[in-house]
Formats: C-alpha cells, sequence, structure tokens
C-alpha cells in the first residue's frame, strides 16, 4: 500500500510539473511580422516557428491590405501589445507598411524582406512601375472595383518559382485582393531615415525587380544580404530569413 501511494505521488508531482524549455532562453526583443500584398500572415508560420523556438516573441499582422492607413494602424495595435523593444519585419508591400508605422518608439530596428521601401511622398505605385530594363514585372490584372490581383496562371512563377507547385497554385487560387489606397497612398514619414535598417535582396524575383531591391537598400541605408530566391523567400529559404532577422535583434540594444 506504502509503495502504491508513492508511486501515485510521484506521477501526480510529473503530471504538475512543468515540462522543460525548449528555447535557448527569452530574448531581450520582440519581433513583428508584417506580411505583403496577396497573401496572408500565414506565410511566416516557417519563420516564426524558427525564432519562437530561439527564445523570441514574435507576433505577426493580419491586414486586410484594402488601405495603407488600415494596415499601419493594425501594425501599431500589433507592436503595443509587444513585452520588448520591437523588430519590425515588413515583406513586400510590408515594407511600406512599416516605413510608415517603424515611427513608434518601441520600434529599434527595420527589416524588409525583398520589400518595398518608400521615400516620403512616394508610393508603392510609383516604385512598382518604375521601369527597370532587363527585369521582369509583377503580372497583375488591370485593377478591377478597386483592387488589383496576379494573374493566376503567372502566379506560382512569378512570386514562387522555388516553392512546391501545388502550394503556389493555391496561393494563386486564393489571393487576398490589394486595395487601391493600399498601392496609390503616399508615404509621410520614412522611418528608415530614423532606425537601422536591414535589407533582403531576393537576386531571383520576378515581383519586385532585385535591381530596386538594391536601389531602396542603398538609399535607406541598410545593411544588405542577397540571396538567390524567389519573391516568396520566407517560404522557399526560411532559415536564411529568420537568421537574417536575428542577426538583425541582436544588434538592436
Amino acid at each position: 500500500m506504502m509503495k502504491t501511494t508513492i508511486i501515485g505521488v510521484l506521477i501526480a508531482m510529473a503530471i504538475a510539473s512543468p515540462a522543460p524549455a525548449q528555447t535557448s532562453g527569452a530574448k531581450p526583443v520582440s519581433i513583428v511580422l508584417v506580411h505583403g500584398a496577396f497573401v496572408d500572415a500565414s506565410g511566416w508560420q516557417a519563420v516564426y516557428d524558427i525564432l519562437t523556438a530561439d527564445g523570441y516573441e514574435v507576433l505577426a499582422v493580419q491586414n486586410p491590405t484594402v488601405t495603407l492607413k488600415g494596415d499601419v494602424e493594425s501594425t501599431r495595435q500589433v507592436i503595443a501589445r509587444t513585452a520588448k523593444p520591437v523588430v519590425l519585419v515588413g515583406h513586400s508591400y510590408g515594407g511600406a507598411v512599416i516605413t510608415e508605422a517603424g515611427d513608434m518608439p518601441k520600434v529599434k530596428s527595420l527589416v524588409y524582406i525583398a520589400a518595398f521601401a518608400p521615400e516620403a511622398g512616394e508610393s508603392v505605385f510609383e516604385l512598382a512601375t518604375k521601369p527597370t530594363p532587363g527585369e521582369d514585372q509583377a503580372p497583375l490584372l488591370p485593377p478591377a472595383d478597386g483592387f488589383l490581383l496576379v494573374d493566376q496562371a503567372k502566379f506560382p512563377a512569378a512570386f514562387a518559382a522555388d516553392v512546391d507547385e501545388k502550394k503556389t497554385r493555391f496561393m494563386a487560387a486564393s489571393q487576398v485582393p490589394w486595395g487601391l489606397g493600399a498601392v496609390e497612398t503616399k508615404i509621410t514619414v520614412p522611418a528608415w531615415k530614423q532606425k537601422p535598417t536591414y535589407f533582403m535582396v531576393t537576386t531571383n524575383d520576378h515581383m519586385v525587380p532585385p535591381s530596386q531591391q538594391r536601389s531602396m537598400a542603398a538609399r535607406a541605408g541598410a545593411k544588405v544580404v542577397e540571396i538567390g530566391s524567389s519573391h516568396a523567400v520566407m517560404l522557399s529559404h526560411p532559415q536564411d530569413v529568420a537568421k537574417f532577422i536575428a542577426s538583425a535583434a541582436g544588434a538592436t540594444n
């Protein structure tokens, strides 16, 4: 009877005890991930998993991409919820969002991933329609009812040529319409003028031309890495993206 009682107590203690932490220790900064146009925050999942396993608090913004103002406000709300100073990360159109939302004192640095980094008075539309001889332009359909979509047949090759085609076909069929109120709105005060900035250039990008990415990164005075990837680099190279974000976080005081 005594033996049974002791075993029962030990089992109860084991159940009540928290499991050992699986991370390398909590980090002193939080990371906020902002997705781009035509997709949602689920594209960050692999990067999220890597960074959270490494001890970071990571939050992902779910933007409707209808207006820039609305997306900036959504992003600021998520930033306000974080427990620590923030490394703010934007992919593609998400770069315009972090450029406008990154002026919050809580934001300590900006990370652009294959992203737009507009200047004051500049919109994503102006950047996206600049000629880049010898490079592909995004295969956008004409605006319909105030929104843009990518040509569904061309989406896999243009957006994510190095991602499993079954996945990219679904992405093409489940596109989130991109509002002209997001595309055409001009930036007011670019946060990259005041905050340390990092930029990952995707050299096999058919949505945001690599030469344009390099130009925006240089203008922002960003620390740059280049990677042989499609536009959807967080899907095809999540380890590299997470490592780049972590390097920016590690440099943030």
